[in-house]
């Protein structure tokens, strides 16, 4: 595997961003196929938008070409989350997250000249059109629909508490950073619980160079090199989380599973 380069993230937009995460983390991943792919989507949007000067009707008509000719939906059934973030995946299947349907809309909006900007909203990534009079449109990525107050206000409240309620920050668009920042704690908790081990560690090693003293992140990775059987460096990882945190409730089990560690390193050797 080729090692992960932890310079600046991102490149340029928030889908080179991912083409570029993507194709360090997995052998697999062929770069030149998902360009192509996109590439086709494009001429296909412009050519199908090509007579209408309006903006808003110009972005209403690409979500419909989206979601309802080309069939892009929210993933469903019983999949693994990771499958919904992938982009070949997601492009191939045209099943995918938030990210990464929000992430190949924003591509096609600012290739077309759309005001779209994406919102790390508290419950998932949603997208904003700001036009030129003012109003703001927010808009769903799994479906396209758009999002009232009342809505984002309900999911709010289901998901945070019943005492939640949003705010103006929340729904101030992110950088391309912030969000390929949320889809690496995404993959790489997804997969950790999916058992996917190697290429979580890949992708707990770029986080850990994004932050390089965010004990948590180094706890993560520590519970990875675990998993993986290199108790050396997985008992180091999680002897800084401890030294740390210690006042964090999870510090106690940590130090179970150190102790649990030592000991079969010790039974082993």
């Amino acid at each position: 595997m080729a090692p992960i380069e932890t310079g600046s993230v991102p490149p340029r937009s928030l889908v080179d961003a991912m083409i570029a995460l993507m194709v360090q983390v997995r052998d697999d991943f062929s770069e030149q196929w998902v360009r192509e792919q996109l590439a086709l989507l494009l001429v296909e949007a412009k050519n199908h938008l090509a007579t209408e000067p309006n903006p808003d009707i110009k972005l209403e008509r690409l979500l419909e070409l989206f979601f309802k000719q080309w069939g892009f939906a929210s993933i469903s059934g019983v999949y693994r989350l990771s499958e919904a973030l992938w982009l070949d995946n997601v492009l191939r299947d045209r099943r995918g997250s938030a990210v990464s349907l929000g992430a190949i809309l924003l591509y096609l909006s600012e290739q077309l000249e759309l005001p779209l900007y994406p919102v790390i909203f508290p419950t998932q990534l949603i997208l904003r059109a700001d036009w030129v009079d003012g109003e703001m449109w927010l808009i769903n990525p799994f479906n396209g629909d758009t999002l009232d107050e009342h809505t984002l206000d309900v999911w709010v409240k289901g998901t945070i508490g019943p005492t939640s309620s949003i705010d103006d920050i929340d729904l101030e668009p992110a950088t391309s950073e912030e969000v390929i920042r949320k889809l690496l704690e995404t993959l790489k908790v997804s997969l950790m619980e999916e058992n996917q081990m190697e290429l979580a560690l890949q992708i707990s090693k770029v986080l850990v160079a994004l932050d390089p003293d965010d004990p948590y992140e180094i706890r993560d990775r520590g519970l990875i090199y675990a998993q993986l059987e290199c108790e050396h460096i997985a008992l180091t990882d999680l002897a800084y989380f401890v030294e740390q945190c210690p006042e964090d409730p999870v510090s106690e089990m940590i130090k179970v599973q150190m102790h649990t560690i030592e000991y079969k390193s010790v039974t082993l050797h």
